[in-house]
Formats: C-alpha cells, sequence, structure tokens
C-alpha cells in the first residue's frame, strides 16, 4: 500500500490482521460446542437436528477451503479477504439472532462458507510479509492462534454461556471482525489478479461432493452407528465416487482444479503429511479430554475448561521459544521431539483414573501443549521453504483442508472407539458382578455393595460404568501415542532446513512486502 506509513507499521498491523481472522476463525471451530444444549432449548430442537449446527458449519468450511486458491489468484487475495471477514463477522452476528433451528443451520452454513478462507489466507500473508529469515518467528505468532483457538475455545464457550448466554458465543466474534477488515481495508497491500485463470467446475463439484459426504459422514457415523446405518453407507459410496471422478479428471485435463505442482515439493508433501498428523492428533485429543474430565472425574464444566486451558499455556510457552530455536536446531529434530513429547504425555494418561489429582493433569496438558508447539512452528515453515510464491496460496487452502478432514477422521475414530470399547469393558466386568464372587462377600465390601438391595445393584453398576469408562479411555490414549510413535520416523524425509536457508539467503531474496 503506498503512502506516508511506515513499512514496519504497516507489517505489524497486517500481522494483528491477519491473526484477528485466525483467532476469530479458529475459536469458532470448537467455541458453540458446549453451548448446544442451551441452544437446543431456546430453538426447541431435537438432539439430533442440534447437531446440525456443528455439522452444517464443518461441511461448508471443508467443502470451500479447496477453492481459496484459485479465488484469491482470480480475484485478488486482499479483496476476498476483506469479504470472506465481513461475512464470517455477519454470519456470527446472525447466527447469535436466530429464532429457530432452520435460521441457525442456514447462519452457520454461511458461517462455514466464509470462514473457510480465513486460515489459509492468514498464513499465506503472514509468509508472504515476513522474509525468508523471519518465517519461523512469523509461523510462531500465526500458529498461535491456529492453535490457541482450538484449546481454548471450550473454556471460552463454557464462561460465555453461564456467565452471559449461548448468543455470545457468536457475538464474540463481532470485535475480531470489525478489527479486521478495516485494518485490511487500510494497510494491507493488493496481490496481482491472474484473470485468465479458468474456473475448473467439474473437478470443483467432484472434490466438493466427496468432501462433503466424507464430512458428514464421520460426523453422523456415531449417532448412526456407523455400517449400519444406510445413511452413511450411501454417503461414504457418494464421497468414493466423488474422490473417483475428481482425480481421474484431474489427471487427465490440462487445468485441473488443485495444482498438483504442489506436490512435488519434498518439502510441502512432508508437511501436509504431518499436517494431518497434527490435525488428527491435536483434535482427538482435545474430543477425548473434556469428556474424562467431566463424565470420569467429574469436575464442573467451568473447571475443566481451566484445565484444559493449561495445554494452551504449554503451546503458547512452546511458540515462544522454537522461533528461536530453529537458528540452532534442525526442524526435523524439534518435530521429532515435539511428536515424542505428545507420545511421552500420552502415555501418562493411559494410567490415568477418577482419583488422578490436579496437579498430575495440568502438568501433563502443559507438556502436551508444549510438544504440539513444537511441532506445529516448523512444520509450518518447512512447508513453504521451497514453494514457489506462485503456489503459496493453494499451497496454505491445501495444508487447511488436509488439517480440517484428518481432524474430523481422528475424532470419529476416537469417540467410536471410546463408546465400543466402554460397552465390551462394561459387559467383561459386569460378567463378574454375582453373588458367588468372593470379594462381594467379604464383610468390608457386603456391607458397602448388597447386591441383595438396589441401592447396592445401582452402586455397583456405577462403578463397573467408570471402570470402563477408564479403561476404554486409556485404550483411545494408547491407540493415539501408537499412532504418533509410528509418523515419527517420517520426519527424516524432512531435508536440512538450516542449509536450505543458508542457499536462499545467499541467492536473491523473495519479493517482501516491507
Amino acid at each position: 500500500m503506498s503512502g506516508p506509513l511506515p513499512p514496519g507499521l504497516r507489517r505489524n498491523m497486517v500481522t494483528i490482521c491477519a491473526m484477528t481472522a485466525t483467532i476469530m476463525q479458529a475459536l469458532d471451530t470448537t467455541i458453540a460446542n458446549v453451548a448446544l444444549p442451551y441452544m437446543q432449548g431456546t430453538l426447541s430442537a431435537s438432539q439430533d437436528q442440534i447437531n446440525w449446527v456443528l455439522t452444517s458449519y464443518i461441511v461448508a468450511a471443508a467443502i470451500m477451503t479447496a477453492p481459496v486458491g484459485w479465488i484469491a489468484n482470480r480475484y485478488g487475495r486482499k479483496r476476498i479477504f476483506i469479504l470472506c471477514s465481513a461475512g464470517f463477522t455477519f454470519a456470527s452476528v446472525l447466527c447469535g439472532l436466530a429464532q429457530d433451528i432452520n435460521q441457525m443451520v442456514l447462519f452457520r452454513l454461511l458461517q462455514g462458507v466464509f470462514g473457510a478462507a480465513l486460515v489459509p489466507l492468514s498464513q499465506a500473508v503472514m509468509l508472504d510479509s515476513y522474509t525468508l529469515q523471519e518465517r519461523a518467528k512469523a509461523m510462531s505468532i500465526w500458529g498461535m492462534g491456529v492453535m490457541m483457538g482450538p484449546i481454548m475455545g471450550p473454556s471460552l464457550g463454557a464462561w460465555l454461556t453461564e456467565t452471559y448466554s449461548w448468543h455470545w458465543v457468536f457475538f464474540v466474534n463481532l470485535p475480531f471482525g470489525a478489527i479486521t477488515v478495516l485494518g485490511l481495508i487500510v494497510f494491507m497491500d493488493e496481490t496481482r489478479k491472474d484473470l485468465s485463470l479458468k474456473f475448473d467446475f467439474f473437478g470443483f463439484t467432484a472434490l466438493a461432493v466427496a468432501i462433503g459426504s466424507l464430512q458428514l459422514a464421520l460426523d453422523r457415523g456415531e449417532q448412526l452407528g456407523w455400517l449400519e446405518s444406510g445413511e452413511i453407507v450411501t454417503e461414504f459410496a457418494v464421497s468414493a465416487v466423488g474422490f473417483y471422478y475428481f482425480f481421474a479428471h484431474s489427471f487427465t485435463t490440462s487445468r485441473p482444479f488443485i495444482q498438483f505442482a504442489l506436490f512435488r515439493d519434498r518439502n510441502f508433501l512432508t508437511g501436509c503429511i504431518f499436517m494431518t498428523v497434527m490435525g488428527l492428533v491435536l483434535y482427538s485429543t482435545m474430543a477425548l479430554a473434556s469428556p474424562y474430565l467431566q463424565n470420569v472425574i467429574g469436575y464442573p464444566i467451568i473447571t475443566a475448561g481451566w484445565l484444559l486451558a493449561s495445554r494452551g499455556f504449554g503451546t503458547f510457552l512452546a511458540m515462544m521459544m522454537v522461533g528461536r530455536m530453529m537458528r540452532y536446531f534442525e526442524a526435523r529434530t524439534l518435530i521429532m521431539s515435539g511428536l515424542g513429547l505428545t507420545a511421552a504425555s500420552l502415555f501418562k494418561m493411559t494410567g490415568w483414573t477418577d482419583l488422578t489429582q490436579v496437579p498430575e493433569i495440568v502438568t501433563v496438558s502443559i507438556v502436551q501443549g508444549f510438544g504440539f508447539g513444537l511441532v506445529f512452528v516448523p512444520l509450518s515453515t518447512v512447508a513453504f521453504l521451497t514453494l514457489p510464491n506462485n503456489l503459496r496460496t493453494d499451497g496454505t487452502a491445501m495444508l487447511t483442508l488436509m488439517r480440517n478432514v484428518a481432524s474430523s477422521v481422528g475424532i470419529s475414530i476416537v469417540i467410536a472407539e471410546l463408546t465400543q470399547g466402554s460397552r465390551r469393558t462394561y459387559a467383561i466386568l459386569s460378567e463378574h458382578i454375582n453373588p458367588f464372587n468372593h470379594a462381594l462377600q467379604m464383610p468390608s465390601v457386603s456391607g458397602i455393595i448388597n447386591l441383595a438391595t438396589d441401592a447396592g445393584r445401582a452402586m455397583a453398576d456405577k462403578m463397573v460404568a467408570v471402570q470402563a469408562q477408564i479403561i476404554a479411555f486409556a485404550h483411545d490414549y494408547q491407540l493415539v501415542m501408537i499412532f504418533i510413535l509410528c509418523t515419527i520416523p517420517l520426519a527424516l524425509m524432512i531435508g536440512s532446513t538450516k542449509a536450505a536457508l543458508r542457499k536462499q539467503a545467499a541467492g536473491p531474496e523473495h519479493a517482501v512486502m516491507e
């Protein structure tokens, strides 16, 4: 942007705008979850209907993430960023004003459509605004928004809902949106528009159908019994057909919807792999943490929210340090260390019970958050280290899409395993609750749990149910831990980042906003 403003000030203001956009969208992926029971009564919705408040947003955002690169390249990044920020803010206000479930689902669809572009565009803006040597610092700043949003969302949502009402879960986006829109209008430069780009309608439609159907199946599978439901089987089949036509079309057309040149860059390909891992691990562990604290240990929602925030503190701490650490350590070393810490924290969590104390929960959560931070910043830097500038917006959109799909897959897997594991374990444990069990005949036990009385049988049933849940959670944590351990060796695919930085620093510097 030409004018009298100092270049440093302009870059700082663009950074703030990119951060507010990122935080706004990242918060909205989780902040509404805790408010669903309160919305259900106000909007007179059934359990199945109220779940569409989450599903509609997830599906719309997933579908519209894919074309972000093309839209920004065709019409200009600044114009699209402002339009999507304003649209997302307006849709958030409409959600807070919704009078029935139909209005809420419609407005959440709009939120998803506009919100899909915010994270990839903000990352592209941050990458363009900083020199190659400063990118680790830039990705640390940007990563705080992406990682802190999902972690802090439940805590903030619980506080707003308890203190005010569920409407403020959506109204809270208004100040973030206003700052973002005004700042982008004043401080951001417009990128060059490529009016020659043609839209691949067939490729987009096939991919949209594939991703939308997959997201629906993953989001509704647990409620409907997975492959026992005709709806879920149909959605998986439609998704498979959509992906088949998308790839068949993309590999036979001269101008495919997705620029597959992205995946010729080894660093970007590795970044996609680990972004998938991060999406799966981050969201699946988050989906397990809240019900464990509330249902097994018995903490109220506000207390559980504050305990969950300790993981955010660990992430924040790592992101403050990792930018400097990348000057001395290879990115692959930091990524392997972060995954190792995350796996170690999950191993510790396999031993949690209903008697686990707050200091242990907080310590393990901080370590886990620190591990996430060590992975995310180097990963975001590596993915774009050698990617050409003209593919950067497409690359950020692809990374966001991979993370979102992986998060849905991860949540679906761990919740399905948790449900089935609880049932299996309950059935096994309950076989031993009978009058012939010598342990139950001991005076110290029979005085408390008397199977001849209704109260005694109810107490025994409750104890077995809690123990079944504890064992199921432990198996889930173990499953995620094994997945992480299997992915650690893949970090060796990443080349020497310090060597790449030295090589590029010696050559002509990329065009950067000063």
